[in-house]
């Protein structure tokens, strides 16, 4: 494989894209930081074929990441591979209010072919290819530069080892027939509104323990003020106020600015400061939530009660065992919501009910939530056994 020196110019990396859309997949992934910032600052992308691999500095001067953006978003000839690619995935949407299509990431195949619910990148290349990844430059500040030749050569790895890895994941689907179990999360995965980060409904990620119209009302303001300010001035949003803060805020609200010196998570100069300004402004204007915006009493997740929660229990159990019996990650089957809906008496709505997920394990998990399957111990082994239905 021909590896490129690090591309720093707008022709070299369009002669590279020009090439890449004639591939049958491209293996991506990019370094970036994020710690003190809103937005993940992109410092590097790196991408391959079979034959070709290079990184492309996005912090070069003048240089037009169009034909990369193109390629990973509206080439849908060309498949985009990742491992744990969701971070990734954000920054192209980020630059470009899209998701890369069509997409493949690694360690949601793993999930499928039995290696594991999260395998992380080092083990999935020592899995495939008998290499151990050299991690000496994992904490590297890539934002800084120059950067050395290590550096770039850690980051190309990551994409060289995966188009080498890929084909291999593609043929064991193949060859269990398990390809199309990815399909629904790959289209989750890919789902540009999972990376879209709506001020007006940030508020839902807060915990607050009120369902009063008037606590939700405040904590919908605030939420959407803080997302506005991290926005603006790029910064975290736990550095403007942590969630815990803006909870108690909603709950117990300030009369007047100068009371927010005494505000447990606020530093005593929003007393009278403008950001302490305009977050009482966001306060005196927050009204009541709305009865169509209340939230549900989370639908998905019925009263289980004591009985419910041993047949919740026993799905658990039946999860494991045929997880472990089709070697697949229990997670890529079924999560805890679907189980505890479906022993509190819920059909409707459930992925384990439908498709691959059903005939794979929702089908028992069915039988034994209805009475017609049950388990014993031969041989000093867990079994199922399908009990007899009495007329």
């Amino acid at each position: 494989m021909h590896i490129h020196p690090l591309i720093e110019d707008s022709a070299t990396l369009a002669a590279l894209c020009t090439r890449l859309a004639t591939s049958d997949f491209v293996a991506v992934d990019t370094e970036f930081m994020r710690e003190n910032s809103y937005w993940p600052e992109l410092c590097l992308i790196q991408i391959a074929n079979t034959e070709e691999a290079a990184a492309i500095d996005p912090m070069a001067p003048g240089i037009d990441l169009k034909p990369l953006l193109d390629l990973l978003t509206d080439n849908d000839e060309v498949l985009k591979v990742f491992h744990a690619g969701g971070q990734d995935i954000e920054i192209v949407y980020n630059l470009t209010g899209k998701t890369p299509f069509p997409m493949f990431d690694t360690q949601v195949a793993a999930m499928a072919l039995g290696q594991g619910e999260q395998v992380g990148y080092s083990n999935l290349v020592d899995a495939y290819l008998g290499i151990t990844v050299d991690k000496g430059a994992r904490f590297t500040d890539w934002s800084r530069r120059p950067l050395d030749d290590r550096q770039i050569d850690y980051a190309i790895a990551d994409v060289t080892h995966l188009s080498v890895i890929f084909p291999k994941m593609l043929a064991k689907l193949r060859k269990t027939g398990r390809g199309l179990w990815l399909d629904e999360e790959m289209e989750r995965i890919g789902d540009p509104s999972n990376y879209f980060n709506d001020p007006e409904t940030v508020w839902q990620r807060i915990r607050v323990n009120s369902r009063k119209p008037e606590v939700l009302g405040r904590l919908k303001a605030l939420g959407k003020w803080r997302e506005l300010e991290a926005q603006g001035k790029d910064l975290p949003r736990g550095r403007i106020v942590k969630d815990e803060t803006i909870a108690d805020l909603a709950g117990n609200p300030p009369r007047k600015q100068a009371d927010l010196a005494k505000v447990r998570g606020l530093s005593a100069a929003w007393a009278h400061n403008d950001i302490g300004a305009r977050m009482m402004t966001a306060l005196a204007e927050a009204r009541p939530l709305p009865a169509d915006e209340m939230p549900g009493r989370d639908e998905r997740k019925p009263a289980l009660g004591k009985e419910g929660a041993l047949v919740a229990d026993l799905l658990k159990l039946l999860l494991k065992i045929r997880a472990n019996e089709i070697k697949v990650a229990a997670r890529l089957l079924a999560r805890s919501d679907d189980l505890e809906a479906l022993a509190a008496g819920q059909r409707d709505g459930l992925s384990i009910l439908h498709g691959w997920r059903f005939e794979q394990f929702g089908r028992d998990a069915l039988a034994l939530v209805e009475g017609q399957l049950g388990f014993t111990v031969l041989g000093g082994r867990l079994k199922m056994t399908r009990a007899e239905v009495v007329e």
